[in-house]
C-alpha cells in the first residue's frame, strides 16, 4: 500500500528539478575524513602493494566550493596475467560503512595471503563525498549503484569502469560490499520516492546478513560458500512474511537475485563468472560494528578461497 508520508524537499507527485536536488544537496553534512579514514589507510599500504589513483571526482555548485576527491586503488604486486582476477569493491554507497573499511582490513589483514595465486584489485572507497556525508547518493541526489552502465552521468560509477576497462575478460569474480540499514527505510526510501515524483511504498528492513547474486547468471555454490563462512561471524537474514528479502524471493539461504547489468548495478560490471554483492544489517541488535566488518572480510577470504579452490 502506498504512503502518505511527506518528505520534506519538493512536492508529492512531482519529480526533482535542479532546484531540489540543490535543496537537498544543502542539507547533507560533513561528518566524517575521507582523507583521515580511506586516505591515510590506503598509504599506509603503499609499502606492500601496488597504489594507484584511478580518477578524480569533483564537484561545484553555486553554495559549495570546488570539492575533489582522489579515486584510489589496490592492486596485488606481484600482477600476472596468468592467474585469477578478482575485484573487491566498496562504499559504493558512501553510508554503509563496514565495505569501505572491511575491504581496507582484508588487503591489510589477508591479500598478501593469496599472492602468486590470485591477482586482487581493490577499489575500497567509491563514493568519497558520499562517505563524508555518510549518505547513499553522491552530490548530484545520483545513486551510484544504479548508474553503471555507458555514458554514466555519476562521475563515481564512470570512473570505476574506466580502471577496470583495460582488465575486461580477465576477471573471475568481483564481490561489492554493501549494507542495509535502518535509514534505507526511514530516509532514503522515502527520498528517491520524492525524487522520482513517486508515491513511497514502504517495505521491512531484513535482519542480518544476505547476499544478492546475478539473475543472469546465478552461481549458488560460491553464494553458500560466502553464506558458510559469514554465518560463522554473524547471522544471516531470515526471510519476511512474504517469503522474501527486500521484496525479492529467497532463492537460497541467505540468497536473493538481482538483474545486475539491467539495474545498473556495481556487480555487473566485469563479466566475471563469480559475483555478488553483500549485504550487512549494522542496526541489528545482535551484531556489532566490528562484527561487520570481520562479515565482510570474511565474505571476500570466502569469495577468494572459492576462485582458488
Amino acid at each position: 500500500m502506498s504512503s502518505t508520508y511527506f518528505y520534506p524537499i519538493g512536492i508529492p507527485g512531482q519529480a526533482w528539478a535542479p532546484a531540489e536536488r540543490a535543496q537537498w544537496r544543502a542539507r547533507q553534512v560533513r561528518q566524517r575524513s575521507y582523507a583521515d579514514d580511506v586516505l591515510t589507510a590506503v598509504e599506509r599500504l603503499r609499502n606492500r602493494f601496488d597504489v594507484e589513483t584511478y580518477g578524480e571526482v569533483a564537484y561545484v555548485d553555486a553554495q559549495h566550493p570546488v570539492e575533489t576527491f582522489p579515486l584510489m586503488a589496490i592492486r596485488s604486486r606481484q600482477w600476472d596475467k596468468s592467474l585469477p582476477t578478482v575485484l573487491i569493491t566498496g562504499g559504493v554507497h558512501g553510508y554503509e560503512t563496514s565495505g569501505v573499511h572491511g575491504a581496507l582490513r582484508f588487503v591489510d589483514a589477508h591479500a598478501a595471503e593469496y599472492a602468486a595465486r590470485v591477482n586482487l584489485l581493490v577499489a575500497p572507497c567509491v563514493s568519497p563525498w558520499a562517505y563524508e556525508r555518510i549518505q547513499r547518493w553522491n552530490f548530484d541526489a545520483l545513486d551510484p549503484n544504479r548508474n553503471f552502465r555507458a555514458g554514466s552521468p555519476a562521475q563515481e560509477s564512470a570512473a570505476l569502469m574506466r580502471l577496470i576497462a583495460p582488465l575486461l575478460g580477465q576477471f573471475a569474480a568481483h564481490i561489492d560490499l554493501h549494507e542495509t540499514t535502518d535509514t534505507d527505510e526511514s530516509e532514503y526510501r522515502p527520498a528517491v520516492a520524492a525524487r522520482d515524483g513517486k508515491p513511497f511504498e514502504p517495505a521491512t528492513i531484513p535482519d542480518g546478513f544476505y547476499l544478492v547474486d546475478d539473475t543472469a547468471n546465478p552461481q549458488p555454490a560460491f553464494q553458500a560458500a560466502i553464506i558458510d563462512a559469514v554465518q560463522r561471524v554473524t547471522h544471516i537474514a531470515p526471510a519476511d512474511a512474504q517469503g522474501g528479502i527486500i521484496g525479492s524471493p529467497l532463492v537460497a539461504h541467505g540468497v536473493i537475485h538481482y538483474a545486475m547489468k539491467e539495474l545498473g548495478l556495481c556487480a555487473g560490471i566485469t563479466g566475471a563468472r563469480y559475483t555478488s554483492t553483500t549485504e550487512v544489517y549494522p542496526d541489528s541488535p545482535r551484531a556489532t560494528p566490528e562484527q561487520c566488518i570481520a562479515a565482510q572480510v570474511a565474505a571476500v577470504c570466502a569469495g577468494v578461497e572459492f576462485v582458488l579452490a
